[in-house]
């Protein structure tokens, strides 16, 4: 049985933003600005993006008033589409969603605090904030929420600062040569930037688990992915603007950069230390939410009974089958080309999530209220389609991996079905 519901609108907010808000807003802008080569357009692709997460944020929030459980896509899609298309996409969550995402956070915070801590391998620093995290959400639900809520309210206050250290010190803007705009451009980096937008659904997988769920699931997500895309507007304006762009495109820490042009090292310490929380509260995020997927999928027997909700508290087994799983891959795998097929895979399985809310609001007609009926979900299923269709284009081998994922769920499926699964 799933825990009693405990956690507030605060909370749920908390964990949309904390999912949503990792390493990407600092990494991405540098690639872009050499694709799109200005400030403007990157900084409309950042809006764009946004709208796109909202449009999400917004059609989920019809399947979360239908279906107040646990699970994410897993329930939406077995629901609305097939026990087949739930159970790949759960396996989905199970490899890609959280576990190596896990891995790959846990890696990038260990070589952010090779800084600071110049003895200590990445992996052991990674492998102590997996443990730690861990223990937190394994042992106590609201004390849990409460170590992410504070981390979050520290991350944003320490966005606010280096905003408004960080915008003063702009310089006056010049009046460049205009930059021809190509759409084609323009569309591959919406594909990057989707990759920083993921997790506006993250309150959807401790649904059971959120109090007043008809209200406060579907206002946290869009409440959080509203605050992120704002967050990430005010954050990329400053590190596109900070120096020119020859110094700045295609550098991966552009964040630094901006920082060392705009305040020297006291700033870059202080966008080190940013980095190092936001992906401290992903991984915080990640381990909160992740074993609530594998708890439901055990609670409907699709995954062993070891891993259902206990009695009470968390689902302790699974947050430490989590746990191995990404330590495996934190010490075994090479993560180039992950985030492509982590996007890749996960922007597929939230399409169908929201194709399976077209089709039961055909089937159940005006009762299920979707709003911006049926022009919003369709927008966001085109978008995340065409998304797709670029990195099969751009990224072939992450996009061919990415659809053996899903084949694979589906021979796990029917060797589930012929073993005497439902």
């Amino acid at each position: 049985m799933p825990p009693p519901r405990q956690l507030s609108l605060g909370s749920a907010t908390a964990l949309v933003v904390a999912s949503m808000v990792g390493s990407g807003v600092f990494t991405t802008s540098g690639f872009l600005l050499a694709d799109l080569h200005s400030p403007g357009h990157v900084l409309a692709a950042w809006l764009v993006g946004g709208a796109i997460a909202v449009v999400g944020a917004i059609c989920y929030g019809a399947l979360a008033r239908r279906f107040p459980e646990s699970g994410g896509e897993y329930v939406y899609l077995s629901r609305t589409l097939h026990p087949a298309a739930g159970y790949v996409a759960g396996w989905v969550s199970l490899l890609v969603g959280f576990s190596a995402p896990l891995a790959a956070v846990g890696m990038a915070f260990g070589e952010y605090l090779k800084v600071w801590l110049p003895d200590v391998p990445p992996r052991l620093t990674a492998s102590l904030l997996l443990l730690s995290f861990a223990a937190v959400h394994g042992f106590h639900i609201r004390r849990g929420a409460c170590v992410q809520n504070l981390a979050v309210l520290v991350k944003l206050l320490l966005i606010a600062a280096l905003v408004a250290v960080a915008g003063n010190r702009l310089p006056a803007p010049s009046t460049p040569a205009p930059e021809e705009f190509s759409f084609g451009a323009f569309a591959v980096s919406l594909v990057w930037i989707s990759f920083s937008y993921s997790g506006w659904n993250a309150a959807t997988y401790l649904g059971s688990e959120i109090r007043n769920p008809d209200r406060n699931l579907p206002l946290a997500m869009a409440m959080g992915a509203g605050l992120v895309t704002i967050l990430y507007l005010a954050l990329n304006a400053v590190f596109v603007y900070a120096a020119p762009v020859d110094q700045l495109a295609g550098k991966l820490d552009v964040a630094r950069v901006a920082a060392a042009a705009l305040g020297g090292n006291a700033l870059v310490n202080l966008v080190t230390a940013l980095i190092a929380l936001a992906l401290v509260t992903s991984v915080s995020s990640m381990l909160m939410a992740g074993p609530r997927v594998f708890a439901r999928m055990a609670d409907d027997d699709c995954l062993p009974r070891f891993l259902r909700f206990p009695e009470s508290g968390p689902p302790r087994m699974a947050v430490l089958v989590q746990l191995i799983l990404a330590l495996a891959m934190l010490w075994t795998v090479t993560f180039t080309g992950l985030l492509t097929y982590i996007g890749f895979t996960l922007g597929l399985c939230t399409a169908a999530a929201v194709a399976g809310l077209m089709r039961l609001r055909i089937r159940e007609g005006p009762q299920l209220a979707v709003a911006g009926w049926p022009w919003l979900p369709a927008t966001f299923i085109i978008a995340v389609l065409a998304m797709t269709g670029f990195t099969v284009f751009r990224q072939p081998i992450e996009s061919a991996v990415g659809l053996a994922t899903l084949g694979l769920g589906l021979v796990a499926w029917r060797f589930r079905r012929g073993a005497g699964g439902r």
